[in-house]
């Protein structure tokens, strides 16, 4: 593992923060055929998870990328296709551990020993890449029914079994009474707006004890443990609403967030990769509270 591949994420993540622009923050609606998921897509079209979407949420808006599909060098030519000349690739990053075998210095006895490793490399979108199959660069005809996708947020957020109350103007998680407390539904300026919030409340949900027992050590409001547990439930947030196709707008409340991520940001290189991780395991939670059925059809619709 390179020891600045956790650096390399952090400046790109804090250079578009200091800018006022989050990354993880993408027009959802895309025009590519494949677009009905999201998220990007490997060539294989299995969606990339965690830090992997900021960073390629992020490389295709700077570069104005409709097609959500990625491939490495070698994949794209085992395609029949060629990157193009003088187009620049962007990074991802692979994660896992191995096992080594050590031997105790006085008694020779052997243990094994699980050994974390983290390592980048370097794709391209589907339209920096010459002579693919057709479907790499296919276009909807259509765009998707928006009744449809409200429709399937609401029985996605149903399903949770959250204790969701309406009423006020304050959008908020209460740890102490384990709610979700919502300004009523039509005192949004759209039905996406309401679920994207209701998405980065119920992030904010998963942390109870009973469920992902996630605790970043808050103390008080807008210390780092504060920041870290927000920039999770926006980050969770920003992926529920790429897998349920919603367009939500920026919450004006998040702005005056920035500058404590930049903080915890540039104090800590890795912590990105930890709020990205905890965000895709609140949504993964989330997901699997489905009811097995609808799950199961999905799967055979892909």
């Amino acid at each position: 593992m390179k020891p600045d591949i956790y650096q390399r994420v952090t400046d790109c993540i804090v250079a578009e923060l200091e800018k006022g622009v989050r990354p993880w923050l993408k027009p959802w609606n895309a025009e590519h055929a494949a677009g009905r998921i999201t998220r990007p897509l490997r060539a294989n079209g299995i969606a990339y998870r965690g830090i992997n979407v900021i960073m390629l949420w992020s490389s295709a808006m700077a570069q104005g990328f409709a097609a959500p599909l990625w491939l490495t060098y070698k994949q794209a030519q085992e395609l029949g296709g060629q990157v193009r000349k003088g187009e620049k690739g962007s990074l991802v990053v692979y994660a896992n551990t191995i096992t080594r075998t050590e031997a105790d210095a006085e008694t020779g006895e052997e243990s094994a020993r699980e050994i974390p490793f983290m390592k980048g490399y370097t794709v391209f979108n589907a339209e920096q890449v010459e002579g693919l199959p057709a479907h790499f660069y296919a276009m909807q005809e259509a765009m998707l029914d928006p009744v449809a996708r409200i429709e399937k947020a609401e029985t996605f957020f149903a399903a949770s079994g959250a204790d969701v109350r309406h009423g006020g103007n304050q959008a908020f998680y209460s740890v102490t009474e384990d709610r979700v407390q919502m300004p009523p539904f039509e005192t949004f300026r759209d039905a996406e707006c309401y679920y994207a919030t209701l998405a980065h409340e119920l992030t904010h949900w998963t942390k109870h004890k009973s469920r992902l027992d996630r605790d970043f050590g808050r103390k008080r409001w807008g210390d780092e443990g504060y920041a870290m547990e927000e920039l999770v439930a926006e980050l969770g947030a920003a992926f529920l609403s790429a897998d349920l196709e919603l367009t939500p707008e920026t919450r004006p409340d998040h702005a005056s967030y920035i500058a404590s991520w930049l903080k915890v940001l540039k104090d800590d290189r890795k912590a990105i990769f930890a709020a990205a991780a905890h965000a895709q395991r609140a949504a993964d939670y989330l997901a699997g509270l489905q009811p097995q059925e609808e799950v199961e059809a999905e799967a055979q619709a892909a």
